[in-house]
Parts: structure tokens; sequence; C-alpha cells
């Protein structure tokens, strides 16, 4: 026949609309899809060490520590003279205690994870210095453990360390000892990160088998503290940034 029966011509349009919305279906469920595999925890050490700034925010949240990695104490100590910098110690937090972390607001999470230090100025012309971080794990094996910093001064990165711890036995207390190398820096780069305390930042980044479990963020001044200008300047950057006065360390 010339021409196709009323019903039949019915039948066949809707069995394309249905084969077109099915199809238009299917590509917004696999964005739906990717979108929500972005949502989740998909930073990968390789995105990592392609960052050329400070992150926007943190890129997962308390709750990806699915291993009950705790940090314990940390100190730092410069290679040369083996004098050491800074040290700071706490009690574990008991399994109730890290549960109610994922009840924090976002503030008190960002709040958590974020730290600063004064190292004076005279850190600055430092060659190398090392750190020794104390850390216990929870009743899983942690495989591949590593962590990725990437420092900046501004908008500008200044360095980049890569760290492998590699396995942790279950229920286990552990030191990581890392060295770091330091850049050279002008003086006037340096007298800027003087002049500027808390501009100077580093992203902490930890990986288990290769998967963000933790986002750690630290901002660094350098300013003598028997200086009164310099001091009136970094208490009033730590009172913008929302942080309570604390005594300088140099």
């Amino acid at each position: 026949a010339l021409f196709e029966s009323f019903p039949q011509k019915t039948t066949r349009l809707l069995s394309f609309s249905l084969a077109l919305f099915f199809s238009r279906s299917f590509s917004l469920f696999s964005l739906f899809s990717l979108s929500k595999n972005i949502r989740k925890n998909m930073t990968t050490p390789e995105q990592v060490l392609a960052f050329n700034k400070p992150t926007t925010g943190f890129l997962c949240p308390l709750s990806a520590n699915t291993y009950g990695i705790q940090f314990l104490s940390f100190r730092v100590r410069d290679l040369s003279s083996n004098v050491e910098l800074f040290r700071i110690d706490r009690d574990p937090l008991a399994d109730s205690e890290m549960a109610m972390l994922d009840a924090l607001s976002p503030e008190e999470q960002n709040a958590a994870r974020t730290v600063r230090y004064n190292f004076g100025p005279q850190f600055l012309r430092l060659e190398a210095i090392g750190t020794t971080l104390e850390f216990k794990v929870g009743p899983q094996p942690v495989p591949n453990f590593r962590m990725i910093e990437r420092h900046y001064f501004r908008d500008h990165l200044l360095m980049s360390y890569d760290f492998k711890f590699g396995f942790c036995i279950p229920n286990s207390t552990n030191t990581w000892e890392s060295l770091y190398e330091l850049p050279r820096l002008d003086e006037d780069m340096m007298n800027d990160m003087i002049s500027h305390p808390f501009e100077t930042m580093s992203d902490s980044f930890y990986f288990v088998n290769n998967q963000l479990v933790m986002h750690n963020r630290a901002y660094y001044a350098y300013v003598d503290s028997s200086d009164h200008l310099l001091s009136l300047m970094i208490s009033e950057a730590a009172r913008r940034a929302g942080w309570e006065a604390q005594p300088l360390r140099c």
C-alpha cells in the first residue's frame, strides 16, 4: 500500500516517541549519576598535584575519615640545629566523640580542621625542617596511607610535597617522620610574607588507597612577637578570620 493506515502511523509514531523519551531519560540519568559522583568524594592524588592555587573549600567532609585516623602530636624541628620550633600534643578522642563530629555545623567542621602557626621571620631562612606526626587509626587496616601538601602565598604555589607512609595495622599508634626541603625565597618575597600574616597557607590531603579521607588546612605567619606593630597586625588578622587570639610562637 502507498499509504499506511492511521493506526499503523500512530503506533510507529508512539514507538518513536517512546524511544526518544527513554533515550533522553537515559542521558539525563547518566548526567544525574555523574553529578552524584562529582558530589561524592572523587578527588584523586593526580588532581591534587595539579592544583596551582588553594581550594575554595574542603574537598571532603569529616565523615570521609572512615578509618578513625586521629592526629595526637605534631613536632617541627630545624634539621641543621635540631632545635624544636613547634610542638602540640592532645589526647585521642573516644569513639563517641568521633561520632559527634558529623553533627557539627559546617563552620564548626571547618574550624576543626584549620590551624594557624606563627614560626617567626627566621623560619623563612631555614634550608630544611623535619616534622614528626604521631597518629592512631581505628579497627580496620589502613593501606597506602599518603599525604600531599600544597603550600601557597596568596595564589602563588610555593612548594609541593608528597609523602607515603604505607600500611597501618588496625588499632595502632604510628609515628610519621617527614623531611621538607624549603624553597629559597628572595628578600622581597620574604618581606611580603612577613608583612601579610596568614596569607601563606597550605592544603594537606590524606589518601587511603588513593581515596581522599581527610583535608586539613593551615595558615602561617612569620612575625617577630617583639615587634609590637606586627603583633597587632597578626592579632587583627586572627580576629578577622574568627580565631581567638593566642600566644605567638617564634
